[in-house]
């Protein structure tokens, strides 16, 4: 099975030790605490399932400046995105050395992680700006991610942490929710050697159910990993249990037994095109997968990357810096011509007119109205999950 990124093992930091987990439960009820933020709180789940792998808790000022500039922290491990604790008050937590770190997400805030306290450092608005371009590749508020970064403080808390559970994702997502060590055992009870992994926020339309098959065939593959996002996502984009439920129907009406796993992870979405690109290559590459599909705007929002700035960064990177192989997919679309979904670079021959395709914002309009989408364009069964869910925000 593919290694780990820069590691041997998978390095989660979820103490599963039941004498040590209560412990440790019992000394952060004696310890200062900070409430963290969403982001911040994403990042130790992260981190405790294994996803983040060889990293061992928040980076300090100095790499995470390495990461944003130059793709790796200053001992010369490779990493797109700064993972980081930033605040905008440590008054609470001053000259502790260790801290409870308490969870935003849940009702009662309980502490999500202990965290050992290397350094407080104060991260200047220049060097906020900077991280935030490096990441971005824009200052635009607009862009929900340069919203949210800018808005997480300028006091960054460094050092390893452990953690002690999994926010909202196992009791909200329990039969969907895993972590990077449960996807490469079960990947390893399939006996699967070549697994591609396909990211997604969205419900999975025909172009999608489509290019996870193409890129089977193509690559040989054992078997796909559907994993999906189940943090916060930007206002307007479907809730995750929604999506939830029309991909497995998907997955159980239109794949062959036993050639996916649908899973999801616990992570805020970034929109930060190209970084968060290879930042899912790295974590699935922690969860065992050989290949990862990369379309079109991968991880992006509005029009702030290129349509293939997501894939043409994989040519940037070090040729070592991962192993996990990318399958670069153009858009695909129902052909009205050949009667089959294609990829557009596939069919130079083919104008605008012979895709069926319809923007986000028409496939909304008539979801609410209760008009059947097009079956070239998403499966019945699937537009019908979709619809009640938009009836239903409609009708509120």
């Amino acid at each position: 099975m593919i290694k780990p990124h820069g590691a041997e093992r998978l390095n989660p930091l979820f103490v599963d030790d039941t004498e040590k987990h209560h412990a440790l439960q019992q000394e952060a009820e004696n310890l200062p605490s900070l409430l963290l933020n969403s982001a911040a709180a994403a990042n130790a789940v992260m981190l405790g399932a294994g996803y983040f792998t060889p990293l061992t808790g928040y980076m300090n000022l100095a790499d995470a400046m390495n990461v944003a500039e130059h793709m790796q922290t200053t001992d010369g491990l490779f990493w797109p995105v700064p993972v980081v604790n930033l605040t905008h008050d440590v008054s609470s937590i001053k000259g502790a050395e260790r801290i409870a770190l308490c969870d935003p997400n849940v009702e009662g805030h309980p502490v999500i992680a202990i965290q050992k306290v290397e350094a407080i450092e104060e991260v200047s608005p220049q060097q906020i700006e900077q991280m935030t371009e490096q990441i971005f590749g824009t200052l635009d508020t607009a862009h929900p991610g340069v919203a949210t970064f800018t808005s997480l403080g300028n006091q960054l808390i460094a050092g390893p942490i452990e953690v002690l559970n999994y926010s909202y994702f196992q009791q909200d997502f329990p039969d969907t929710f895993r972590t990077a060590v449960e996807i490469r055992n079960e990947i390893q009870a399939h006996g699967w050697e070549k697994v591609v992994a396909f990211q997604t926020r969205n419900p999975m339309h025909r172009a999608h159910e489509e290019l996870c098959k193409m890129a089977l065939k193509a690559l040989d593959a054992d078997g796909v990993l559907i994993h999906m996002l189940l943090g916060k996502l930007k206002k307007g984009d479907i809730p995750a249990e929604v999506r939830n439920a029309a991909i497995r129907k998907m997955v159980e009406l239109y794949f062959p037994p036993n050639t996916v796993m649908v899973t999801g992870y616990g992570f805020d979405m970034l929109y930060a095109g190209p970084r968060e690109a290879v930042l899912h290559a790295v974590f699935r590459q922690n969860c065992g997968c050989t290949h990862l599909i990369v379309g079109r705007d991968h991880a992006g929002v509005g029009d702030f990357y290129g349509p293939f700035d997501a894939q043409e960064i994989f040519d940037q990177i070090p040729a070592d810096a991962l192993e996990i192989a990318i399958f670069k997919a153009d858009h695909t679309a129902y052909s009205k011509k050949l009667n089959k979904v294609v990829m557009m670079r596939d069919v130079p021959d083919h104008s605008p007119e012979d895709f069926v395709l319809l923007s986000g914002t028409k496939v909304r309009e008539m979801l609410a109205a209760g008009h059947p989408l097009p079956e070239e364009f998403a499966r019945p069964e699937v537009a019908e999950i979709l619809m009640k869910f938009y009836q239903s925000e409609t009708a509120s």
